[in-house]
């Protein structure tokens, strides 16, 4: 993924100036430890976002840690996805108001202040704060998404630049590394000692990330402190009008659902995960009816439809890896190996370690291929996903059937299932990066990076509306059937390839 650095590249006088790391801008290491503890916080809360919401209650591991919100295990599927999908949703927004308000580097340093926050308040005892933390954490990572990454961009002399790619690279790991870490550290403290101080080192991850931000501000580039776009007057006054209304509404409403004694937590969960479908299908239908839009750039929309659409069906299945996965793993499957006892957190440093493992054998793959004219295209590479992300369904049916009698399966059928995933994972999402980057028209160049984002927070929002509704997501035969949707999917993606690639036009 990396490419090739040359003692004049690395050498070149950039925006940050001054010193270099491993050749690169020397704000990029700013970036990449900023990014690295806030996945580390992350990831970490994410560890234990089921597991303590199942604590105590029916669906818990006999013998395991109490003291968490004893739910069932549909209502802490159908919360976790809820949380994903805001985080995702949120990244849009986030966007905008690096854009429109307070510029990328500020708007980088609240939300690293409100994930903080939100950790604090997960790790004090009580329904309310723990909600209440939940919906901080989902904001400010939402504020940080999409801005940390433009602040790299920021560092290199435009898209030309022959470091960029190596340096999007070197910060992708800085991802990966906080993910992989977390469950080990976060994981085995919040679930083997005590849930909330697992949470309280997450606030702590977070904290070092600002701080060291802080610190290393002086090598970022100036355009990093610009508002590109700022709100006139007029813009601001009409935008805090409509939210000031909308909050009112809410304020009202809620209101009179509690007073009239009708208050479930399915009131806050169904609205939100029906504007988790209905948003990313305004977005996707403004734009394509956007009459400013060339014939190309239209062509192209209905072209990306068909990678959202995928997308979505993707993200659906492999989210459910810290939820129905998690579960499994905590209730179903053999915590020692070799006559080593592990905690189920464990679980989800599996990902991050298969990524770091096999991004580089894919893009020496992809080159390889390239070279001798081979080289899938975008459509076959998401039509792959799709039918891996469906076969690690039909491979979880296995463990499922073989744990039905109570039998504790062997913890390399998560290992081996998180791996299918990671290569779907490596066919997609990258893939998905660029080809979001190379089909948006240009009016929308900066908003289609939270489009892509929203394909997210479309698939997690089906989950949760499926837990919600009762459906028990931890059955074999719905796994089956997801399975068997994505297979699908991806046979119908690669059936209609010649048609998807005539309206990608001159992308290729």
């Amino acid at each position: 993924m990396a490419s090739n650095l040359t003692k004049d590249a690395a050498g070149r006088e950039t925006p940050a100036g001054g010193k270099t790391f491993f050749g690169h801008p020397r704000g990029l290491a700013t970036l990449f430890m900023t990014e690295m503890w806030e996945r580390f916080s992350f990831y970490g809360m994410r560890a234990l976002l089921v597991l303590y919401l199942i604590a105590g209650g029916p669906d818990a591991k006999p013998g395991s840690q109490g003291g968490g919100l004893a739910m069932s295990q549909g209502n802490a599927v159908a919360i976790y996805s809820v949380y994903l999908a805001m985080v995702y949703l949120l990244a849009m927004p986030g966007g905008w108001f690096g854009d429109r308000v307070w510029g990328p580097r500020k708007t980088v340093a609240v939300a690293a202040g409100v994930i903080m926050a939100g950790h604090l308040a997960l790790a004090v005892p009580g329904q309310a704060t723990f909600f209440a933390g939940l919906a901080l954490v989902a904001l400010g990572s939402g504020l940080l998404k999409a801005n940390i990454s433009t602040m790299v961009g920021h560092l290199y002399d435009g898209p030309t630049d022959p470091r960029r790619d190596g340096g999007f690279t070197i910060f992708y790991m800085g991802i990966n590394l906080g993910a992989f870490a977390a469950p080990l550290v976060i994981g085995t403290i919040g679930q083997s000692y005590s849930w909330h101080l697992g949470f309280a080192l997450a606030a702590l991850g977070m904290a070092l990330g600002l701080a060291q931000f802080l610190i290393g501000t002086r090598h970022l580039s100036p355009r990093s402190s610009v508002v590109p776009t700022p709100l006139v007057a007029a813009e601001r006054a009409a935008w805090l009008r409509k939210g000031l209304i909308w909050l009112v509404v809410a304020a009202v409403f809620y209101s009179v659902v509690v007073v009239s004694g009708s208050w479930t937590l399915n009131w806050a969960l169904v609205p939100i995960t029906i504007l988790g479908l209905l948003i990313p299908t305004g977005v996707l239908v403004r734009i394509k009816r956007d009459k400013e839009l060339t014939p190309v750039e239209q062509t192209k929309v209905s072209g990306y439809i068909w990678f959202f659409v995928a997308a979505a069906v993707f993200w659906m299945i492999y989210d459910q890896g810290g939820s129905t996965m998690s579960a499994f793993g905590e209730t179903k499957t053999a915590d020692t190996v070799f006559g080593l006892h592990f905690p189920s957190s464990w679980f989800q440093s599996v990902n991050p370690l298969w990524v770091m493992a096999l991004a580089p054998v894919f893009a020496w793959a992809w080159l390889a291929l390239a070279r001798r004219l081979r080289e899938p295209g975008t459509v076959v590479k998401f039509a792959l996903a799709l039918v891996l992300i469906g076969a690690s369904f039909f491979v979880f049916v296995v463990p499922m059937g073989m744990a039905s009698d109570g039998t504790k399966v062997s913890p390399m059928w998560l290992v081996s299932i998180y791996l299918i995933q990671t290569m779907g994972e490596l066919c997609l999402s990258p893939v998905g990066l660029s080809v979001t980057t190379k089909m948006a028209p240009a009016k929308y160049a900066s908003q289609m990076m939270g489009v892509w984002f929203l394909a997210v927070t479309a698939g997690d929002c089906v989950t949760g509306l499926l837990s919600i509704a009762g459906v028990d997501l931890s059955g074999v035969g719905m796994i089956a059937l997801e399975a068997a949707v994505a297979v699908g999917a991806g046979v119908a993606v690669y059936a209609s390839r010649k048609k998807v690639t005539r309206l990608m036009a001159d992308v290729h």
